[in-house]
């Protein structure tokens, strides 16, 4: 085959690589099997971690804010927002909030089933409302705790208070005892409202809630599930958003507490690849190879691999597949890699992903034949 249009498009392998070192790897690898393609890098997000970093190369006019928050463990953590320059539905700009650099997994160490929060992610709402923002782009995903968003929430200016009048601690735990929502000094949304960026679908509460499926990816045993679960079913009783919306149990029920702000929710893949120009790119590809760092059934739930999937068919590219390890079918791929199986195993993959992603791309483009 001559040389093609290759547009390469992933998502971060958490905790290995951001998605700009992953596209950059799997395009060294390609050029080294086909030097004379158009290679392309679109490096991706879908709401979580990597969020602000995929705005930033889309939107080069954007800035960044620091801002000092108290992290998941009260530790005060250097985060920042974006803000996006002024458009037609945010005259005054958009400021994009990503709960990850805020409130995440990442920051804790040991983790904190029971006690960690969101405090700090609406710390960083705050600034970008302060700072007189149109319209927020709220960025959920690598979160480290279970409160349903009432850290967030308390920082915005809400009142979560117990039988007795009093404050509640804050953390998933301490759900069980909250007895009023006052919400009479909660911000208000900005003009033109504000987008919740999730990727995955999941309610409140039940077997597929945000304890439940979430909660041992944070340190939760048997009986803290049952705390947690417990204490989310106890805020959604008081609060005024429906506890079934899929996307209401991303982090840890944050999304719940920002629909009962008022927030809408939005495929995050989507978001982050319309401000990209990712269908218009697509649309002039031969190839779009996409990735993440792990493929499985949740990836179809507007994971980036499943977005990107979607654009290459709609557009009649061919769609192929790079994840550190492939545990869902790959039926909508032409081609699929997997960093495990090109390693010899999880430990090695996971020790050079570098090298074993430009493997992958060397892979993927020695498969495109006539």
């Amino acid at each position: 085959m001559e040389h093609v249009r290759i547009l390469i498009a992933p998502d971060s392998f958490k905790g290995s690589a951001t998605a700009t070192e992953v596209a950059q790897a799997i395009a060294a690898g390609w050029g080294l099997a086909r030097p004379h393609d158009d290679v392309r890098l679109m490096p991706m997000a879908d709401g979580g971690e990597g969020t602000l970093d995929a705005f930033e190369v889309a939107v080069p006019a954007a800035r960044r804010i620091r801002v000092t928050v108290q992290g998941p463990d009260e530790r005060p953590v250097e985060a920042s927002w974006l803000l996006l320059p002024p458009s037609p539905e945010a005259p005054a700009g958009t400021g994009v909030v990503e709960l990850a650099c805020t409130s995440g997994i990442t920051l804790l160490d040991p983790l904190r089933p029971l006690t960690a929060h969101t405090f700090g992610f609406g710390q960083a709402i705050a600034s970008a409302l302060d700072h007189g923002v149109s319209r927020l782009l709220l960025a959920l995903g690598g979160s480290a705790s279970t409160d349903g968003g009432a850290g967030a929430l308390t920082a915005l200016g809400a009142r979560l208070l117990d039988e007795n009048g009093r404050q509640l601690a804050f953390g998933g735990a301490a759900l069980n005892d909250v007895a009023r929502v006052d919400t009479a000094g909660l911000r208000p949304l900005p003009p033109s409202g504000a987008l919740i960026l999730s990727d995955v679908t999941n309610p409140l509460l039940g077997p597929l809630g945000a304890a439940a499926v979430f909660g041992p990816q944070k340190g939760a045993d048997a009986a803290e599930l049952a705390l947690l679960e417990s204490g989310l079913a106890r805020l959604a009783a008081l609060m005024p958003a429906d506890s079934a919306t899929p996307g209401a149990g991303a982090a840890g029920g944050t999304g719940f507490g920002l629909l009962a702000w008022g927030a809408r929710l939005a495929p995050g893949s989507a978001a982050v690849g319309d401000a990209l120009g990712l269908p218009a790119a697509a649309a002039g590809a031969d190839v779009l190879v996409t990735g993440e760092g792990r493929f499985d059934a949740q990836s179809a739930a507007g994971k980036v691999p499943a977005y990107a999937s979607a654009l290459a068919k709609a557009s009649g590219a061919r769609a192929m597949l790079v994840a550190g390890g492939i545990e869902a079918p790959t039926d909508d791929f032409a081609a699929a890699v997997s960093l495990v199986e090109l390693a010899g195993g999880l430990e090695a993959a996971l020790a050079e992903p570098v090298r074993w992603l430009r493997e992958a791309g060397t892979s993927l483009a020695s498969s495109l034949v006539e």
